[in-house]
């Protein structure tokens, strides 16, 4: 079965930038939408970014201009790289695909563990 196995989170200052990355492995015909969500503690989880079987890339608002997804489809990797972080942007960061074919919204059929980010003032 698909897993995902997220890296890259940490500690940083504000201001500071990070790169996450989520590994694919298992057996996988095509590649559809991928993405990114993050939840802080007393918070629901909410999506930050994704991107399509097209390669199309979609931000929530409070990211749009600081992060940054892409993907190596021949990796089997997508990234996150994080700009200019804030304090608000601390949470665990977990990666998330489509085991289905979805043209629009954020990925929603698999999961992994999760990374934590955290930012200091």
């Amino acid at each position: 079965q698909v897993q995902l196995a997220e890296s890259g989170g940490g500690l940083v200052q504000a201001g500071g930038s990070l790169r996450l990355s989520c590994a694919r492995s298992g057996s996988i015909n095509t590649v559809n939408t991928m993405g990114w969500y993050r939840q802080a503690p007393g918070k629901q989880r909410e999506w930050v970014a994704y991107i399509t079987r097209s390669a199309s890339t979609v931000y929530a608002d409070s990211v749009r201009g600081r992060f940054t997804i892409s993907r190596d489809n021949a990796k089997n990797t997508v990234f996150l790289q994080m700009n200019n972080l804030k304090p608000e942007d601390t949470g665990v960061y977990t990666c998330a695909g489509d085991r289905m074919f979805r043209p629009i919204g954020p990925p929603k059929d698999y999961w992994g563990r999760g990374t934590q980010v955290t930012v200091s003032s």
